[in-house]
């Protein structure tokens, strides 16, 4: 669990870190002890990067570690992520331990690199001829709605057809790469989920057993 002494040393170089980069550089504090995963942001500065605020819920990273019991959490370092309004930011995440080894809290900083990326495209027909496919950037959302929604998307893109065209087997891939990725902690996403697949909820329930009792690996 996250102490008052180490939150509060947190905040602290949460707003050090903005203030040395700009308004351009969020800098953000989830809690993972927090009573609900609708309200872990405990601290956020320059939150008008991603239109987040204190008490807003968890990015996709902190949404999977609650799923994963914190168990293999990782530091992750200049990857990218996007917003709902298509700024590009160069993100890292910091997980942040108590005192017995425990992940207790994220520390993310989100550097809207929007302004240099158009730069960039202006200026790399004058350098060079060749052109370089971009990686997909992971969403930043502002609620837990629409992160079930950017879930259920990835899970289609993962499978590369429309449901309508998905068979069995893709569909239990699709739903176990939802249950690996902690889509179904938020409240009532079954129902969306099995709506927008064309399922029952007992098919839903065994279509999960059945990707782990297959021994599947997500992607």
């Amino acid at each position: 669990m996250l102490d008052q002494r180490m939150t509060e040393c947190l905040k602290q170089i949460a707003k050090a870190v903005a203030a040395q980069f700009g308004s351009n550089c969020e800098v953000v504090l989830h809690d993972l002890d927090a009573e609900t995963i609708y309200h872990t942001v405990i601290a956020i500065e320059n939150g008008h990067v991603s239109g987040r605020r204190v008490g807003d819920g968890p990015s996709q990273v902190v949404l999977e570690a609650l799923q994963d019991e914190k168990g293999a959490l990782q530091d992750k370092f200049g990857y990218l992520t996007r917003t709902p309004e298509g700024k590009t930011l160069k993100s890292s995440t910091v997980i942040v331990k108590d005192n017995k080894g425990v992940p207790s809290a994220v520390f993310g900083i989100n550097m809207d690199i929007t302004p240099f990326l158009l730069a960039e495209n202006a200026i790399k027909p004058l350098i060079s001829a060749e052109t370089q496919e971009g990686v997909e950037p992971t969403q930043i959302p502002k609620n837990v709605a629409d992160m079930l929604d950017n879930l259920i998307d990835q899970s289609v893109r993962l499978i590369g057809k429309p449901v309508a065209l998905m068979t069995k087997e893709e569909k239990i891939r699709a739903i176990r790469f939802l249950n690996d990725h902690g889509a179904f902690l938020i409240t009532k996403s079954g129902d969306k989920v099995t709506k927008f697949f064309g399922i029952s909820k007992y098919t839903l329930y065994s279509y999960i057993d059945a990707g782990y009792e297959s021994g599947g690996q997500g992607t």
